[in-house]
């Protein structure tokens, strides 16, 4: 893993999580714990409306999480129940905190690739439906990280569980001078957040 990025890592602390949000990322931790206890691959399909922010935030970060702590027999997607385009300001906060970025292609729904190791593939990012060819069709986990999409997607076919775990969206600070400010805080909730999940999981 970089070194800047697993610097960041290690000194985000999760000890100030409320016990409301604990309870949030309770069911998601009982899937991954008897998932890993019964040494099954592990699929998680985050989802919000326009998979454009939150979803990719938390795809980004579980996967990142995963090989942080060496749990290897995972694999994390994202969608939304329409597709429109990764938001920039959301490549520029997660190469703010360390990873590499490379924008694979051009267009109204770029490609990026996002790197957190030299030695792995790297993540895909690009705006699409939860159901898209990219994604699994069945034995996964959809989270859903928003609201809107938690009632939009009253079922999600192909998942065998579904996880709500809603985060606020850091669109409200689109165009303002706290623009910068919020996307790095809903980046740093949710990687907090997921190292929280992760360092959860018995081996």
């Amino acid at each position: 893993m970089f070194n800047e990025l697993n610097n960041y890592i290690e000194k985000l602390d999760t000890a100030p999580l409320s016990e409301t949000r604990k309870a949030v990322l309770k069911p998601l931790i009982a899937y991954l714990k008897n998932k890993t206890s019964e040494k099954q691959p592990i699929m998680l399909n985050f989802i919000c409306s326009h998979n454009s922010r939150r979803s990719h935030l938390a795809q980004v970060w579980a996967q990142t999480m995963a090989a942080y702590f060496n749990i290897n027999n995972i694999k994390c997607f994202s969608g939304g129940t329409e597709a429109t385009a990764l938001f920039p300001i959301v490549a520029t906060t997660l190469e703010n905190v360390g990873f590499k970025i490379h924008k694979e292609t051009e267009g109204s729904n770029p490609v990026y690739k996002i790197n957190y190791s030299e030695t792995v593939p790297p993540i895909l990012c690009f705006s699409k439906k939860y159901d898209d060819a990219a994604n699994p069709k069945s034995g996964f986990a959809a989270v859903m990280t928003c609201s809107q999409a938690d009632i939009s997607c009253p079922i999600v076919n192909g998942a065998e569980k579904r996880i709500a775990i809603t985060y606020e969206d850091p669109k409200v600070s689109d165009g303002t001078p706290q623009q910068q400010k919020i996307y790095l805080e809903r980046c740093t909730q949710i990687a907090a957040e997921m190292k929280y999940v992760f360092e959860h999981i018995e081996f």
